[in-house]
C-alpha cells in the first residue's frame, strides 16, 4: 500500500503508514472494528490534534519546563531499560537437540490425561431411569432415542452425547461411574445434584504422553522461557555486584 500523505501540520506529514502503525497497536479484535474508512479518519483527527497540542506546547515554552524534562528523563530511562532487557533475552537461543532433550527429561509435563467419551440420559426420577434402562435392554428403543425422548439435558438433541471429558470436568458422582464403566454398557441410575443419570461410555483413553512433534513448539517455549528467566536473574546478580545497590 502506498504511503500516502494524509495531512500536514506545521510542515510535518501524517501518512497512511502512520495510521496503520497506530491501528496495529490495538488488540486484534479492536483492529477489525477500526480498520475502516471512518475508523482511519478518526485516528487521523486524533493525530492532527496531537500535533496541534505539540505545537502549542512548544509555543508556550513547555518543552523546557522542569515537569517536561522530568517526564522525558523518566520515559527515556524506562525505554533504555526495556531495550537492554529485550536485547539480553533475544541473545538466548535453544537448539533443536536441546528441545528434544528437554522433552525426554520432562515428559510428565506433556501428559494427556485419561478421558472418557460418554452419553447420558438425565431424568428426575430413579424409577423412570430404571424403566428407561429396561426398555433399552429389551430393544424397545435405542439409548439415543431414549435420550431424545426422556432426557432433560440439552445434549438430548445429540442423542445424549457429552463428548470427551477428563477427571475434574464432571461432578464426582458422575465421574466415578463413567471412568470404571465398560465401553458400551449402560449404568444403573446415578444420582447427582442435577437428577438421575443413565450413562453409556462410548470410548476411553488412558493416560498418554504426547509425541514430540505434537508438542515441539510448546517444549521450545517452555525451555526458552526458563533460560531467559535464568539469564535475567544472572544478569541482575552480576549488575548488583557491579553497581552500588542499597536497600534501606
Amino acid at each position: 500500500m502506498d504511503n500516502k500523505v494524509l495531512a500536514r501540520v506545521a510542515g510535518r506529514e501524517i501518512t497512511s503508514q502512520y495510521i496503520s502503525e497506530v491501528i496495529s497497536r490495538y488488540p486484534a479484535q479492536q483492529q477489525a472494528m477500526i480498520d475502516n474508512e471512518q475508523g482511519r479518519r478518526n485516528i487521523l483527527e486524533q493525530a492532527i490534534a496531537f500535533e496541534l497540542m505539540y505545537e502549542l506546547g512548544k509555543e508556550k515554552g513547555m518543552d523546557t519546563s522542569a515537569e517536561y524534562v522530568e517526564q522525558v528523563n523518566k520515559i527515556a530511562k524506562e525505554l533504555l531499560a526495556q531495550i537492554v532487557m529485550k536485547k539480553t533475552l533475544d541473545e538466548v537461543t535453544v537448539l533443536d537437540e536441546e528441545v528434544l532433550k528437554y522433552y525426554n527429561e520432562n515428559q510428565e509435563a506433556f501428559k494427556e490425561p485419561a478421558n472418557v467419551t460418554a452419553k447420558h440420559i438425565l431424568i428426575d426420577s430413579e424409577e423412570l431411569a430404571k424403566e428407561i434402562k429396561e426398555k433399552i435392554a429389551l430393544n424397545q428403543l435405542t439409548f439415543e432415542e431414549a435420550a431424545a425422548k426422556y432426557s432433560s439435558c440439552p445434549s438430548k438433541e445429540q442423542g445424549g452425547n457429552l463428548g470427551s471429558f477428563s477427571k475434574g470436568m464432571m461432578v464426582p458422582e458422575f465421574e466415578e461411574v463413567a471412568f470404571v464403566l465398560p465401553i458400551g454398557e449402560i449404568s444403573e441410575p446415578v444420582k447427582t445434584q442435577f437428577g438421575y443419570h443413565l450413562i453409556k461410555v462410548v470410548d476411553k483413553k488412558e493416560d498418554s504422553i504426547k509425541g514430540f512433534e505434537e508438542v515441539k513448539d510448546e517444549a521450545l517455549k517452555q525451555l526458552l522461557g526458563q533460560r531467559q528467566e535464568q539469564k535475567y536473574l544472572d544478569l541482575i546478580k552480576e549488575l548488583k555486584n557491579k553497581y552500588t545497590v542499597e536497600i534501606l
